[in-house]
């Protein structure tokens, strides 16, 4: 019987474990997302000066956003060719 509890048991925090990464990550609150944009501007890519200024302000709207992906938008269809591949016509 006691064996069987501790499978139970087990059993229970296993699906503990795997149901507690479903939580949402990106769940930060606006005070910390600013700590994080002020960070940025203060540690720019490739070790540059701080942004001061316009450009700060700039940096600061548009991380606060969410929208500033440098890639831009997606195009297509994932693994789909750009253009039709030429094919040889049927015989």
């Amino acid at each position: 019987m006691h064996r069987y509890m501790a499978i139970a048991g087990s059993m229970v925090a296993i699906s503990l474990a795997l149901l507690l990464p479903s939580a949402p990550a990106s769940a930060i609150t606006a005070k910390q997302k600013m700590a994080t944009c002020d960070f940025g501007a203060d540690h720019p890519e490739g070790g540059g000066p701080k942004l001061v200024g316009a450009k700060r302000k700039q940096f600061i709207s548009r991380c606060m956003s969410g929208k500033n992906d440098p890639r831009g938008p997606g195009v297509g269809t994932p693994g789909a060719p750009s253009e039709p591949m030429d094919e040889p016509e049927p015989k």
